[in-house]
């Protein structure tokens, strides 16, 4: 029985089979091989649109509510809040299994095989929180079950990647896979074999490219909407500051959909009276009113992306205000970030640790994931294993290849 090898991942999902030993990726729109994990629900036809056609609604400014890194929901209790969409009443498993059998779909139709099981990645730690963390896999467990699949299978994202890669390593060799994703940062050592890989060890931290996104939001563009500015209060000349809340929620991919309900723009607007900065806060007003959070978190990314390895980049606000403009230079962007590219470089050292490995013997360094793109990472996990070959694997393909790899075994 034919199985299906699907990288549900935070920005961007893809699928893939085993043909004679050598991974055969599937198209899932078109002739692209990756789709990006968003929907957008469109209330005047009544329909949920998936992948490039949700950025293409929200981009046109069609009437309906845009989705992306539903991946970071898991775990959370509002994945099983019910709630009225197009009509329906809906949690947010039922979104990741249309979603999922949307991929299910493509697969089925671009191969003209059947697939009732599913191999998938998932990241070594979706939260920090133990209970969480488990409750992620049930999640995602369920969606495959609702999206049509009969049974599901689990592997690491990282040793996925580490399949795919093991050719740039000789025998005996020792790889690091440094996976930097949207959502998560996952590593796993391994020793090269004759005719497999020996896994040693595989950790993880909640942490990857849409924290940069954040970080970058919160300390160049939230401020032009009134974070941190002070608040009159209604009696007396006293003021407070701005509560923190709306902004970090404004900041973060997955957060930003939860954002235009009556009472957030109703203390949008209660700030914006007493704000001792009112041109500010009716940025805000008009961001949550006219649904402009996304358009802000892609005008961010674009710019994080500009300025990445020393570029100049800007992020452009026009959609906000004409003329709107935060400049961004390659080494302020790289200086924001350092903290959490450290981070990232105290987890690789972990793994390492976790398998009585020293720094100095790991050969080879193998980066994954779209957010190993950025130079700030690269540089953070080069300076702790400064004596191992670096290699670049496929961004956005290496754990699809992978899982398309370990699929052919992964019921036996």
């Amino acid at each position: 029985m034919a199985v299906l090898g699907v990288d549900f991942g935070t920005s961007n999902s893809a699928a893939g089979v085993a043909r004679d030993g050598v991974p055969q990726l599937v198209a899932l729109e078109a002739d692209q091989m990756t789709l990006p994990t968003a929907v957008f629900f469109d209330f005047d036809a009544k329909r949920m649109l998936i992948g490039s056609a949700a950025g293409e609604a929200l981009l046109a400014g069609e009437e309906g509510r845009y989705m992306r890194a539903l991946k970071s929901l898991l775990g959370a209790p509002l994945m099983r809040e019910k709630r009225n969409l197009l009509g329906e009443k809906l949690d947010f498993i039922d979104v990741v299994a249309r979603f999922l059998a949307r991929v299910k779909a493509a697969a089925e139709k671009h191969t003209g095989e059947r697939y009732e099981r599913a191999l998938s990645g998932r990241p070594v730690r979706f939260h920090g929180e133990d209970a969480r963390n488990a409750q992620a896999e049930v999640d995602l467990r369920e969606a495959y079950l609702r999206a049509g699949f009969e049974d599901v299978a689990f592997m690491y994202e990282p040793e996925a990647a580490a399949l795919a890669n093991r050719a740039v390593l000789a025998q005996g060799d020792l790889g690091l896979i440094v996976d930097i994703g949207g959502g998560t940062s996952d590593f796993t050592l391994f020793r090269n074999g004759v005719e497999a890989i020996d896994i040693l060890a595989s950790y993880g931290v909640r942490l990857g490219g849409t924290d940069f996104d954040r970080a970058l939001s919160l300390e160049t563009v939230m401020p032009l909407l009134g974070r941190g500015s002070e608040i009159r209060h209604a009696f007396g000349s006293e003021t407070h500051t701005a509560p923190a809340t709306i902004f970090n929620d404004l900041a973060t991919w997955q957060k930003i959909p939860f954002l235009y309900a009556p009472d957030s723009r109703r203390l949008a607007k209660d700030l914006a009276q007493y704000a001792v900065e009112p041109e500010k806060l009716a940025r805000l007003v008009s961001v949550l009113g006219d649904e402009l959070g996304h358009d802000i978190a892609f005008a961010v990314e674009a710019g994080k992306i500009a300025a990445n390895g020393g570029g100049v980049g800007e992020i452009d606000l026009r959609v906000v205000e004409r003329g709107l403009r935060v400049p961004l230079g390659g080494a302020l962007v790289e200086e924001m970030l350092a903290p959490m590219a450290q981070e990232m470089g105290e987890a690789a050292l972990a793994c390492v640790a976790q398998a009585g490995v020293a720094p100095d013997e790991v050969t080879h360094l193998v980066f994954v994931g779209g957010s190993s793109l950025m130079q700030v990472t690269r540089g953070s996990l080069e300076a702790v294993f400064p004596g191992a070959q670096v290699h670049h694997g496929s961004a956005l393909t290496a754990i699809v290849d992978g899982l398309s790899l370990a699929s052919a075994t992964a019921f036996d």
